[in-house]
């Protein structure tokens, strides 16, 4: 089902049916609602997600695309999924790259790309897998292992193959790794970085000596299935592309025999139904933002036991406060608190969407950058912690928070505190999209050209000169 919607979009944008598009890659999948699930909560919150009276595929489908909802029965809801605005070529890339072929043997070099800017790959990592076509074997590997060995029986003699299993799994081999048993780019346990944190530790690669006599043939030589192991991803079939190429010096280039390459893109609907993180709003003023309560769709609890217990259950909470108001300029904190009492978050990072970052003047305590996809326009930027102070955020406690502040300049053109300007549009948290507060919920901010730090200081200065004043009558009476 998820195919057949995503090929329909497909086709029927290809026919002019739904017009041109600068978002035809995208992927739309869909997506069955749990008996007695709220349909509208979690459309509600996010503007990626539209449930639909749906008599055929084709309703759903028009619903992907036009953004039509309704809430009448029986329910199903599509969503565009693998498709992010904040980072909309994001994807994790994987190659096959066959280097030589003595016979009916391959020696491949496989690797994994992470091209997303700010999705990484935490422990466990990455578990690669994938379905042979035939009775295919791996008789050697460099830089990786199989979980399992499988049925090698057939095979006599000192000379087992490492993997015989239909299916294999492959993991990532730890730090520490002797020497004969590495290649480049690999054994990190499976961890990958963002390419925005660390594009050095955003590849992980392994050799393997395989065994297959059908492998050039695209009918029936192509493994198939392809999983990456981790929540919320889904592959592509293997397609073949041009060749790799390989500087091997300054003056020669060589290139793979054949490369195949697989696509993996992620989706948070995939991994998880309940949200990972939530937001809280508050101002200079004291006010603050209530947590949108979310129902679970199966009636019960689907959080962590280690979690606090909270009246919104996240994981993560990230507070952004309005903390002062100047003339020209104006403060924000922003505090992401950990509630889980057991894990640690190591290179996290935070995305934040708001049309003021294009006027940001300092960042405290975090590293920062803008993340400009569309023209000039600058309303999105990623932070992260520095490394060895606060990349780490610990497990709930006394420590378990990281903070910063922003000072923002205020552009004239723009700038105001009504309607909710001054609050983010969009946050997540290492890749997951954050649940904000409805916005009848956001608290109230003084507007106008004179701001709130200005006024009380030239009040507070109307006062000590109307006293200094009394005084000095008071004495020439």
């Amino acid at each position: 089902m998820l195919l057949k919607i995503s090929e329909l979009v497909m086709k029927k944008k290809a026919k002019g049916i739904y017009g041109e598009s600068s978002s035809d890659s995208r992927i739309r999948t869909k997506r069955e609602l749990a008996p007695g699930q709220d349909a509208t909560a979690w459309a509600e919150v996010n503007d990626r997600f539209f449930c639909v009276s749906i008599s055929d595929l084709d309703t759903c489908v028009e619903a992907a695309i036009g953004g039509f909802r309704s809430h009448a029965a029986p329910m199903c809801c599509c969503c565009l999924d693998a498709y992010d605005p904040m980072d909309p070529d994001g994807n994790i890339t994987i190659k096959w790259d066959f280097m030589t072929n003595p016979g009916d043997t391959y020696t491949v070099l496989v690797s994994i790309y992470n091209y997303q800017l700010y999705r990484h790959i935490e422990r466990p990592g990455w578990r690669l897998g994938w379905t042979w076509p035939n009775d295919e074997v791996i008789w050697d590997m460099r830089g990786a292992e199989a979980t399992n060995q499988g049925n090698c029986s057939k095979f006599k003699g000192d000379s087992i193959p490492h993997c015989c299993e239909k299916s294999p799994t492959i993991v990532d081999l730890p730090p520490g790794t002797p020497y004969n048993m590495q290649t480049k780019n690999c054994c990190r346990g499976g961890v990958l970085s963002s390419l925005a944190q660390d594009p050095s530790l955003a590849k992980a690669s392994f050799q393997m000596t395989m065994e297959s006599a059908n492998i050039s043939s695209p009918a029936t030589g192509k493994p198939s299935n392809f999983t990456l192991g981790i929540p919320g991803y889904t592959c592509s079939n293997a397609t073949v592309v041009a060749p790799s190429k390989f500087q091997v010096d300054k003056q020669r280039t060589t290139q793979a025999l054949m490369t195949w390459e697989i696509t993996c893109s992620y989706s948070q609907f995939r991994e998880s139904e309940t949200p990972s993180c939530c937001v809280s709003l508050s101002t200079v003023g004291g006010e603050q933002s209530n947590f949108l309560q979310l129902p679970n769709g199966d009636g019960g609890s689907t959080t962590s036991p280690a979690l606090l217990c909270t009246t919104h259950m996240c994981p993560i909470r990230v507070h952004w406060h309005v903390k002062e108001s100047y003339r020209e300029y104006w403060r924000v904190k922003v505090t992401i608190t950990n509630f889980d009492m057991q894990s640690n978050y190591s290179d996290w990072n935070l995305v934040i969407q708001h049309p003021s970052f294009r006027s940001i003047l300092q960042i405290f305590s975090f590293n920062y950058l803008p993340l400009v996809h569309y023209g000039e326009i600058n309303d999105t930027g990623m932070f992260w912690g520095i490394k060895h102070y606060n990349d780490m955020l610990i497990q709930y406690g006394e420590n378990g928070n990281v903070q910063t502040e922003m000072l923002l300049h205020k552009d004239a053109a723009d700038f105001t505190f009504s309607g909710g300007w001054a609050f983010p549009r969009r946050l997540s948290f290492n890749g997951h999209e954050c649940v904000m507060p409805p916005p009848d919920a956001y608290p109230t901010l003084p507007n106008g050209s004179s701001t709130m730090s200005s006024l009380v200081h030239c009040v507070s200065l109307g006062l000590s000169s109307f006293l200094l004043l009394s005084v000095v009558v008071l004495l020439l009476l």
